[in-house]
């Protein structure tokens, strides 16, 4: 990566924020429904981040997931809010990215909806040009077209895009598209898990990216 990039596509959950004791929040609540017993932040978050069916079916499991999502979406925004909070080096390195001339885009398997809320609620939703979920892309994340639609909103090609994420399913999307993807091991996946899937670098937080940017020249 040079001092060429033009765009930073971040990953929401796991990478700009903590909201996993949210998710099993309402993950517990549809397990309530159906008289199943509470899982752990822990359990739930090993699930998270391949999008709302996969997480109910392998959290839940009834046979009618579709019902289960709708349960869940209804629950999310009674919790999300008081139990979703911003990863170290997030806000700063949103800043970063448009202090030095560059666009910043959100792309993420969490319905657009509440990625677009908590933005506004973490308070750095000024700092983000371009916000994708799985409604606006005929497949979610790992398939690439997620990624591509937020490309092309941002005007950023390829050769000029980073993605950052916290999963082995944001490496393949990226590699899927064509862009360069640094991780962090603050989400899902562990560090070693992250290191397996070769991503062009790991960083510890989001401050290495801060201190990255500082260096660089837009």
């Amino acid at each position: 990566m040079t001092h060429s990039l033009c765009a930073v596509i971040f990953d929401f959950d796991g990478t700009l924020a903590d909201s996993y004791a949210a998710i099993a929040a309402s993950v517990n609540h549809v397990r309530h429904y159906h008289d199943l017993p509470p899982l752990s932040v822990a359990e739930v978050k090993r699930h998270v981040g391949r999008g709302p069916d996969y997480l109910l079916q392998h959290t839940v499991g009834s046979a009618d997931v579709a019902a289960d999502v709708v349960r869940y979406r209804a629950h999310h925004p009674s919790v999300m809010f008081a139990h979703t909070q911003l990863l170290p080096g997030a806000a700063e390195a949103l800043a970063a990215v448009r202090h030095t001339g560059r666009r910043a885009a959100v792309c993420s398997n969490k319905p657009r909806l509440f990625t677009c809320r908590l933005l506004e609620h973490l308070q750095i939703a000024a700092y983000i040009d371009v916000v994708i979920g799985p409604e606006d892309a005929a497949l979610p994340k790992p398939a690439p077209e997620m990624l591509l639609l937020a490309m092309t909103r941002l005007g950023a090609p390829a050769d000029q895009t980073l993605y950052i994420g916290d999963m082995t399913v944001d490496i393949q999307t990226a590699r899927g598209a064509g862009v360069q993807v640094w991780v962090v091991p603050t989400g899902s996946d562990t560090l070693e898990v992250l290191q397996q899937a070769h991503p062009d670098r790991v960083l510890s937080d989001l401050r290495e990216l801060v201190a990255w940017l500082a260096s660089s020249k837009a």
